[in-house]
C-alpha cells in the first residue's frame, strides 16, 4: 500500500508541477487556457473557478497530462479572441510557455534539494573502510579508517566532504567525466593526500562494479554479526548476533567491508570452504568453524552466510544555512541534469546499455523504498525523479517539450514555420521512438523487478 500511494503522489505531483509551468506562462503571456488536465481518459473529477475560462480535471489514465490552448490550428477561433491563441503568440512567447514545463520540474528539483539541504540528513561519516583488494583505492595507499576531510577533482581546489554520501557523488562524477580525484585523509591524526587515477577507468556506467574497481564501497562499520537467519551456513555454525568477528584463519578482521569480503572469497567454485573464525561474544573469545554456502552471482561464485554482516556505520547530520542549501539545490540539479544527459547520449551512440532506462514500476519500486526511509529520502528520490521528468521533456524528440522547441529554432533561422505535412511525419516518427522507449523501460522493469 505504501508503494502505491508513494507512487500516485510522486506522478500527481510531478505532473502537476510540470503542466502549471505551462498554464501559469501562457496565461501570463495572454493566451486562453481551456483545459488544465492531471491524467488523460475519461474524466474523474473536474472544477472551473468562477469567471476562469479554464477547467480544471483529473483524468483516469494518471501516466501524463497537458494543458489545452485556445489554438486555430485545433479548431475555430472566434475572432474577438483570436489574440488570446497560442498560434497567434510572438515566437519568444510560445518558446517560453513550451519550456516552462520542463523549467517548472528543475525548479521544483531545486526547491526539494534545498528542503533536504536546510532540514539536515543522517547520512554516513566519510571514514573509509578496508578496501577492495587489489583496487585502486588500495593502490594508493587506503587501508581503512581514514577519514575523509576534503576532496576534489585533481587540480581544483579541496573542498570539505562532510559524509559518504557525498565522497560518492565525487567519486562518481570524477568517474563519469574521467578526472582523477585527490583526497585528504586523516588517520589518527596525521594528514596525508591521496590521487584515484579515475580518468584512466573509461567509466560508462555508474553502477557497484564502479565502485568495487576503485575500492571505495562502504563506509567503516564494526565487524558484527547481525540477524541469523534459521539454517542458514552462520546458524549451522552457531554464529549469534552480537558476535565480533576478530580473525577469519590467519587474516585479522578490522571492519564490517572486510568481513563481507573475505566471505565473499570463501568459496572455490561451487566447493564451500570451511574456516575457523576467531570471535568475541559477551566478552569472551572463542573459536568455531563456519562453512559459508556457495553463491553463484553472475559468472562466478560467492560465499554466502544467511546472516547481516557488520554494524550500523557512524552518522553525521548534515545540513546547510539558507544561502548555501539554496545554492546546493541549484548545484545538485545542474549535475543530476549533466548526468542524465550524457547517460542518456551514451545509450543513444551505444557507449552504455539501454538496461539503464526505468519505466513506471521500477519508479513506483523506489518510490516504495525511498518512502519507508522517511520524508528526506523521499524528497530526494522526487527531486531525482523531477530532474529527469525535465531533462527528457526537453528531448529533441517531436512529440515533446523540446521537439516543440527545436521547430522554433528553425523557425527563427528560417523565418517561416514547420510545414503541417513535415510536422505530421515527425510526430509519427516522435510517437514511435517513445512507444520503442517505454517498451525497452518496460522490459527493463519486469527483468529487474521478477527476473
Amino acid at each position: 500500500m505504501l508503494t502505491v500511494v508513494a507512487f500516485i503522489v510522486a506522478l500527481g505531483l510531478l505532473i502537476a508541477v510540470h503542466e502549471y509551468g505551462h498554464y501559469r506562462v501562457a496565461v501570463a503571456c495572454g493566451v486562453k487556457v481551456e483545459r488544465f488536465s492531471i491524467g488523460f481518459g475519461k474524466v474523474l473529477w473536474r472544477w472551473q473557478p468562477k469567471g476562469s475560462p479554464t477547467e480544471f480535471v483529473i483524468g483516469a489514465f494518471p501516466l501524463g497530462g497537458y494543458v489545452k490552448m485556445l489554438d486555430e490550428r485545433e479548431g475555430p477561433v472566434d475572432p474577438a479572441e483570436r489574440h488570446r491563441a497560442f498560434n497567434t503568440q510572438t515566437l519568444g512567447k510560445r518558446a517560453a510557455i513550451v519550456a516552462a514545463g520542463p523549467a517548472a520540474n528543475l525548479l521544483l528539483a531545486v526547491l526539494l534539494y534545498a528542503l533536504v539541504n536546510w532540514s539536515g540528513v543522517q547520512e554516513p561519516q566519510a571514514v573509509l573502510a578496508s578496501p577492495v583488494p587489489a583496487s585502486m583505492a588500495e593502490q594508493a595507499g587506503v587501508r581503512g579508517g581514514e577519514h575523509v576531510l576534503r576532496g576534489a577533482w585533481d587540480g581544483d581546489t579541496l573542498q570539505p566532504l562532510r559524509s559518504f554520501e557525498e565522497l560518492r557523488w565525487l567519486l562518481t562524477r570524477g568517474a563519469l567525466d574521467g578526472h582523477d580525484v585527490r583526497l585528504e585523509l586523516d588517520a589518527q591524526g596525521a594528514t596525508r593526500e591521496l590521487v584515484l587515477p579515475l580518468a584512466q577507468m573509461g567509466v560508462r556506467e555508474a553502477d557497484a562494479q564502479l565502485f568495487r574497481r576503485i575500492g571505495i564501497v562502504s563506509p567503516w562499520t564494526q565487524p558484527v554479526i547481525g540477524d541469523v537467519v534459521a539454517d542458514g551456513a552462520a546458524a549451522k555454525a552457531g554464529l549469534q548476533p552480537g558476535d565480533v568477528v576478530l580473525a577469519i584463519g590467519s587474516t585479522p578482521i578490522v571492519d564490517g567491508p572486510q568481513l563481507r569480503e573475505t566471505i565473499r572469497a570463501s568459496v572455490r567454485g561451487e566447493e564451500p570452504l570451511t574456516q575457523r573464525w576467531r570471535i568475541e561474544r559477551a566478552g569472551q573469545r572463542q573459536e568455531i568453524e563456519v562453512t559459508p554456502q556457495p553463491l553463484r552471482e553472475g559468472q562466478a561464485w560467492i560465499g554466502r552466510i544467511g546472516a547481516m554482516v557488520g554494524a550500523a556505520p557512524a552518522m553525521v547530520t548534515v545540513r546547510h544555512g539558507p544561502i548555501d542549501g539554496l545554492w546546493n539545490g541549484v548545484v545538485r540539479t545542474w549535475e543530476v541534469s549533466a548526468l542524465t544527459l550524457r547517460m542518456m547520449g551514451r545509450m543513444v551512440i551505444g557507449e552504455a546499455s539501454l538496461k539503464n532506462l526505468s519505466g513506471p514500476l521500477t519508479i513506483a519500486d523506489y518510490a516504495g523504498k525511498s518512502a519507508s526511509l522517511g520524508l528526506t529520502q523521499y524528497l530526494v528520490f522526487l527531486a531525482l525523479i523531477s530532474v529527469s521528468l525535465g531533462v527528457l521533456n526537453l528531448l529533441p524528440l517531436p512529440v515533446l517539450d523540446g521537439g516543440h522547441l527545436m521547430y522554433y529554432l528553425w523557425e527563427a533561422v528560417t523565418g517561416k514555420g514547420v510545414s503541417d505535412a513535415w510536422m505530421e511525419r515527425m510526430q509519427r516518427t516522435g510517437v514511435a521512438l517513445l512507444l520503442v522507449m517505454m517498451s525497452i523501460a518496460l522490459f527493463n522493469d519486469v527483468t529487474r523487478i521478477f527476473g
